[in-house]
């Protein structure tokens, strides 16, 4: 059992400083009833905490430490890039080296604009289609998070296609209303509002593969009639993969669906783990922003030479190795073998998988949608993600997040993993 002093220190002088004592609200384990613990040092599959605690990572710092953390080449490219300066506010070559590497693996992105986060990437992108199409309403789904943006921020309806409302003070009514939010998954509602809105529909925003409410998977159908209605309409299909591009594939779950967005959003993958986003698609969408069109999205420090280092470096590592099958196969095994002992002490339990990204659920049945997420067993995941922390286990501390497995995870981590996890069920949850 893992003691955590210096954490539980840590937390009670953060908070003097911080609203909640934290920069990210996830991070303060409300979700669990926990103490948030405090890091100092991460390298391959491991996470060593404030009190030299050290845990097996299932995070891996919600998905950009795809080769392990502190990967030596990255490490160096990084280190190569500071001695050269942090940031310049200013064009490099770069930029562009990790432009074309994303262009390589994304056919859809003919152009691309980096930001500093998936929040401003799915903000840009949302504005660009407004501004594209002259059109106001964007449609998204319930469960589906794209960033703290006042747009994107919006109450997910009660299994009924409903305009949306702030699900935050400080969001103006008159904005959120602005913004439709539809069941996941489910075709009817999405027509239903569809065919409301279509005459000022600018976009539809979809996770095509949701990691913000567990790991629910798009149906193809659904994300399928997505693709034909907004085509027919003239409006854009905006896939937010900041979750699962180069999580799930090299080339996203577009190339897995084999559907094409007008938009792409993609996050810190890109910067192999440092602050970065993007967003990017068809050319003469791409070229309505400033300098060329009239869209106006700027950043000082959008490019940053550090992290188009280590992304670039990144990205041409994964063109290399193309490790997905293996990381499936790796989150399949360590899922199957948790199953299997659930089953045994009787616990609903299910799982999924695809490529390095990986949710599951207490729960007999998949969920498809929001409704059914919140309807898995919350008192049971608690427990178990509680005394999984207490044993060297870190998993994401929310059942509405998704999980993610390295290359570095090797059967080690997957076996030690499961004899916790026996361990755990053995004295109860």
């Amino acid at each position: 059992m893992n003691k955590i002093n210096k954490s539980i220190e840590l937390y009670k002088e953060a908070k003097l400083h911080m609203p909640g004592g934290v920069n990210s609200p996830v991070r303060a384990f409300k979700n669990i009833n926990g103490n948030p613990i405090f890091f100092k040092k991460a390298k391959g599959p491991y996470l060593i905490d404030a009190d030299n605690n050290m845990y097996i990572d299932y995070i891996g710092s919600w998905g950009p430490m795809i080769l392990g953390h502190s990967n030596p080449k990255i490490i160096k490219a990084v280190s190569r890039q500071l001695e050269l300066g942090t940031s310049y506010g200013a064009p490099t070559s770069i930029e562009s080296d990790t432009a074309k590497l994303i262009k390589k693996c994304f056919p859809s992105i003919q152009k691309i604009r980096m930001v500093n986060s998936g929040t401003e990437a799915t903000m840009s992108a949302v504005r660009l289609a407004r501004g594209y199409t002259n059109k106001t309403k964007i449609i998204k789904f319930d469960g589906c998070y794209h960033g703290h943006v006042d747009s994107l921020l919006i109450k997910a309806g009660s299994g009924v296609s409903t305009f949306g409302l702030p699900d935050s003070p400080g969001i103006p009514n008159e904005l959120a209303k602005k913004t439709l939010s539809c069941e996941f998954n489910n075709k009817d509602s999405f027509l239903k509002i569809f065919n409301k809105v279509k005459n000022d529909l600018a976009a539809v925003i979809v996770e095509p593969i949701a990691g913000n409410m567990g790991f629910v998977p798009g149906d193809k159908s659904f994300l399928k009639l997505l693709r034909k209605k907004t085509s027919e309409n003239n409006s854009l299909l905006i896939f937010d993969e900041v979750m699962t591009g180069f999580r799930v594939s090299l080339g996203g779950a577009q190339e897995l669906y084999g559907i094409k967005p007008d938009l792409t959003t993609l996050g810190k993958v890109i910067g192999g783990g440092l602050p970065v986003g993007a967003f990017g698609g068809k050319k003469k969408v791409m070229d309505c922003l400033a300098p060329n069109g009239p869209v106006y999205q700027a950043g000082t420090l959008s490019g940053n030479p550090l992290a188009m280092a280590a992304g670039s470096t990144l990205i041409k590592l994964l063109i290399d190795k193309n490790p997905y099958k293996d990381l499936e196969s790796k989150a399949k095994n360590l899922l199957e073998g948790m199953k299997e002992i659930f089953d045994r002490h009787d616990i609903p339990f299910s799982t999924n998988q695809i490529g390095g990204m990986f949710g599951f659920f207490f729960s007999e049945e998949l969920p498809s949608n929001l409704v059914d997420v919140e309807n898995t067993n919350d008192k049971q995941f608690k427990k178990f993600l509680n005394k999984c922390i207490d044993n060297g286990i870190y998993f994401a501390p929310s059942k509405f997040e998704a999980g993610f497995i390295s290359t570095k995870h090797t059967k080690t981590e997957i076996s030690n993993t499961i004899k916790i996890v026996e361990k755990i069920l053995k004295e109860g949850i």
